[in-house]
């Protein structure tokens, strides 16, 4: 389980930036709407995060909350400062996470999971049950970064909401499948994901889960709250 989400931590920074502008006309799709939208550089913040994980066949769980920050200067950091559960999983799943995460931004990586032209093909898609408007996405190579599926736009202005879909590769022989989904706000005038969930089918350990919830303290350096409800 830990290498499922030493890996999926690529899709928990990727910043779904596109950089890719789309031709206007006078009746723009969807599709349209959403890479005229641009590119939108790394946000500087300060959240409290609650990770958990979860494996119902051998009954094992635990849960972690960690401050964490980004900034430019000191890039990505992160201080635990409650946990329970499964010693194994809070070392090997959800710490692991956290590691990963700090070194894919050490190694100035995540644009290899953003949503660009360079990464993935788009296709505007039906309308979903909630309103939104869907775009497919398929990934122009195999790696355990991207994901093959939809994202959810706001149909007026194509501003991202959600993201559905499943790792392009899988992250060991041992998973056949990671399902993932990731959701978004815009908090101070810039979109920040607030939540992401993975369900991993692995051979031998079946049905593991894993998620992660966000509470913003400053975003680019405006206090946006004060998070408290994972104390």
């Amino acid at each position: 389980m830990h290498r499922l989400v030493r890996l999926a931590a690529g899709i928990i920074v990727a910043c779904a930036v596109v950089n890719v502008h789309a031709t206007q006309t006078s009746h723009p799709t969807v599709l349209q709407r959403f890479l005229a939208r641009g590119e939108e550089p790394p946000v500087e913040y300060r959240a409290l995060r609650r990770l958990e994980a979860q494996n119902p066949k051998f009954n094992h769980s635990a849960w972690m909350v960690a401050w964490t920050e980004f900034d430019h200067a000191a890039g990505f950091r992160y201080q635990i400062v409650d946990e329970g559960g499964s010693g194994y999983i809070r070392s090997k799943v959800l710490r692991a996470a956290l590691e990963g995460e700090q070194k894919i931004w050490d190694n100035h990586e995540p644009q290899k999971a953003s949503f660009t032209g360079d990464n993935y093909l788009f296709e505007d898609g039906p309308a979903a049950p909630d309103g939104l408007a869907s775009v497919a996405v398929r990934p122009k190579r195999r790696d355990v970064l991207l994901v093959e599926g939809a994202i959810f736009v706001q149909p007026a202005d194509g501003e991202l909401t959600r993201i559905e879909g499943k790792l392009s590769k899988a992250p060991s022989f041992w998973t056949r499948r990671v399902d993932v989904v990731r959701r978004y706000e815009r908090k101070a005038g810039v979109r920040v994901p607030i939540s992401i969930e993975s369900v991993a089918h692995v051979l031998i350990a079946g049905r593991s889960t894993f998620k992660m919830t966000y509470e913003y303290q400053t975003i680019n350096g405006h206090h946006v709250g004060e998070p408290s409800g994972f104390r």
